[in-house]
């Protein structure tokens, strides 16, 4: 399999002199299997280049979108991806939803007229959305299963296995706290339920799910500094995002959901003190910060 990072920022877009190194645009990641079916995680901003890149090879398009939850920050992009307004091109969207709305219109409502000139209706490519909860699917012959992690809304982490190699990713996601939950609310209720019914360590949930994957694309948006000030907001400090990777025995970690405050040079700073803590602490996997243009092969 084939990852290459579109968009690697949270929240916002930082296009700027600071965020070159890095990207400044919001999540998208590109994964290809062994016979180049696709598969788009999340559609930020990034996926606008991505659509983009794909055009320019004269092709139809087939693919699956998923998507980690309808923020803004996730979705945004999708309006400006050009294989959307091609007739032949398919795309099927895939993504958690609540009860009164479902994630076709959680899709359509950012371009309701009053805020875009073009209705998801009118788009010329073949639209398919397909709800998940946690389980297990079959797309494009890869498995993919899926977890519910903290952060508000109805937020989901996808684990990604084709031909014995894994990639999990896990855009945004706050260490669980039994306290916080119950204090802040949040968070949908079955996504609470499901983490407080576990013994002990109810972040166990995420350990298992990443465990022995090849690559984890993991939220590090915090500090630990900047998280104490920040607890609720749904976002994970690079510390917490070093022990999801280690309890999960993975062998590579990607710090993924960087702050829009944060520039490339400190970025940079939180790399290299993520490397040290991996030596001081014996940790075995490897450490990247995601960039656009980034590519991975596992």
């Amino acid at each position: 399999m084939r990852i290459k990072f579109w968009g690697t920022r949270g929240s916002i877009p930082t296009p700027g002199k600071s965020t070159v190194r890095y990207g400044g645009n919001t999540p998208c990641v590109e994964l290809r299997l062994p016979n180049d079916e696709l598969i788009i995680l999340d559609a930020g901003t990034g996926i606008r280049n991505l659509g983009d890149a794909l055009i320019e090879k004269g092709e139809s398009i087939k693919a699956h979108l998923l998507i980690s939850h309808p923020h803004w920050d996730h979705i945004q992009g999708f309006p400006f991806f050009k294989p959307a307004f091609i007739s032949g091109n398919e795309f099927t969207f895939i993504g958690g939803e609540t009860d009164k709305v479902t994630l076709q219109k959680m899709i359509a409502d950012q371009m309701n007229k009053i805020y875009f000139p073009v209705q998801l209706n009118e788009l010329k490519a073949a639209l398919k959305f397909r709800r998940v909860e946690e389980e297990e699917l079959k797309i494009c012959n890869a498995t993919i299963k899926t977890i519910y992690v903290n952060h508000p809304s109805f937020a989901i982490g996808y684990r990604i296995t084709h031909g014995g190699k894994t990639i999990v990713y896990i855009s945004d996601n706050e260490p669980f706290d039994r306290q916080v939950a119950l204090a802040i609310r949040n968070v949908e209720e079955v996504i609470i339920d499901q983490y407080s019914r576990v013994d002990g360590d109810p972040n166990q949930r995420i350990f298992d799910f990443v465990n022995g994957a090849d690559v984890l694309i993991h939220d590090a948006t915090y500090t630990p500094e900047e998280y104490v000030d920040r607890v609720g907001w749904g976002h994970s400090h690079y510390l917490f995002t070093l022990k999801v990777a280690a309890e999960g025995n993975v062998k590579r970690l990607i710090l993924f959901h960087h702050d829009p405050s944060h520039s490339d040079d400190k970025v940079d700073d939180i790399l290299k003190k993520c490397q040290k803590e991996i030596h001081n602490r014996h940790y075995k996997f490897d450490c990247l910060a995601a960039a656009e243009g980034l590519e991975l092969e596992i």
